[in-house]
């Protein structure tokens, strides 16, 4: 059984994609949760590999690291339908999570995942705008080109989606207005069973690492004090 080396699920947004990934598509794999911000955090991640980062996917002698390329692995080792079967749909479905993984850099560091609170809306800066505008192009597109027969990006659930469920998470953390279509698509992403299995755990972590994170404070907070 594949184990996959995690953070903490409250904040960490790359470890969520290949969980959630693993989790739709009924592969069985054991986890190991390292929790960020300890004196031991990165001599523990240098452990399971040299890149010092999660989240890390280990399958017996093979160990890969960055989520994009474990979720290509997933596809390939376990069969898995990762990417959409359509060419012209897998095209685009690989080009967007290449661009999740590269860039939305304002909107990511301008509202850092926390699934533990939820801000009150306002304007977060042009450059956060206009990351949330691509955001929204691309589920636009995707949906109305490839995803008429689901509630994803492509109908059936894909790693594209995988891919954007921690920006999806964000969005909703910091109340962001979005257009119907993109709000519908933000729905469908929080209502995963998968993904609620993944939040409810967060809420039971204990460990936290996200003071002074915005200057403002929430309208609300779910986690569980420490």
């Amino acid at each position: 059984m594949p184990i996959l080396v995690i953070a903490n699920k409250l904040y960490s947004s790359w470890s969520l994609r290949p969980w959630l990934l693993l989790k739709q598509f009924g592969i069985p794999f054991e986890e190991i949760v390292i929790p960020l911000d300890q004196p031991d955090t990165k001599a523990r991640v240098l452990e399971y590999s040299p890149a010092g980062k999660v989240p890390i996917l280990i399958d017996g002698s093979v160990t890969v690291w960055e989520s994009i390329a474990i979720v290509d692995y997933v596809g390939e080792v376990f069969g898995a339908p990762v990417w959409p079967a359509d060419r012209k749909a897998r095209g685009m479905a690989r080009s967007i999570a290449a661009e999740m993984h590269a860039g939305f850099q304002a909107l990511r560091s301008a509202c850092p995942m926390n699934l533990g609170k939820k801000y009150a809306a306002r304007d977060r800066g042009e450059a956060v705008a206009r990351d949330v505008a691509r955001f929204s192009e691309i589920v636009r597109q995707a949906r109305k080109e490839f995803g008429q027969d689901g509630l994803f990006l492509f109908g059936s659930f894909s790693a594209a989606d995988a891919m954007y469920a921690p920006l999806v998470t964000r969005l909703d953390t910091y109340s962001i207005a979005l257009d119907a279509t993109t709000q519908a698509y933000v729905n469908a992403i929080l209502a995963l069973p998968a993904f609620q299995e993944w939040r409810s755990a967060a809420l039971e972590e204990t460990w936290i690492v996200d003071a002074d994170e915005v200057d403002e404070e929430p309208t609300a907070i779910y986690r569980k004090a420490a």
